[in-house]
């Protein structure tokens, strides 16, 4: 695994990042039959959030970014794309690691959703993710903290 870190993104990374989301979801989108180069990179920057986001930096040079947007009831991991090169190097996992470490301190939910048959699931389902439902295009995935149970669930008649 490279030697990486995380830094803070900021207003200026939108376009570089909105590039690299087009071609990390190609594949995937294409598989689903929903490519389309302009939708892609727009669906980034109106999601674009720098407060919430940082670049994954790996021997000093900007190789990804990952978001971690707070909500109600849980935090939406969001925005978790690596440059295709260090796909499977073990630095998505690190980074992961990373930040479910911090979830787990604060006691903090986490959600997700990903691209029905992507390999990124199996990432998320090694780290404790579970399916909450899915779409013709989307799974819906949920974390609790490590050490907490997920709340019970009451059936009625």
């Amino acid at each position: 695994m490279a030697d990486w870190t995380l830094r803070p993104a900021s207003v200026a990374h939108v376009e570089p990042l909105a590039e690299l989301r087009a071609v990390v979801m190609r594949p995937d989108l294409e598989r689903l039959g929903r490519y389309d180069e302009d939708r892609v990179r727009r669906r980034f920057r109106d999601g674009f959030d720098p407060a919430h986001t940082w670049i994954v930096e790996v021997g000093g040079r900007p190789a990804g970014c990952v978001a971690l947007r707070p909500a109600a009831d849980a935090h939406w991991l969001e925005h978790f794309y690596l440059a295709p090169h260090l796909h499977g190097s073990g630095t998505g996992t690190a980074v992961l690691r990373e930040l479910l470490d911090r979830c787990d301190r604060d006691a903090t939910v986490v959600r997700l959703n990903v691209l029905r048959g992507s390999p990124a699931r199996r990432l998320y389902e090694r780290h404790g993710f579970t399916t909450e439902s899915e779409d013709p295009v989307d799974v819906f995935m949920v974390r609790h903290p490590a050490g907490a149970h997920a709340p019970a669930v009451t059936v009625t008649p």
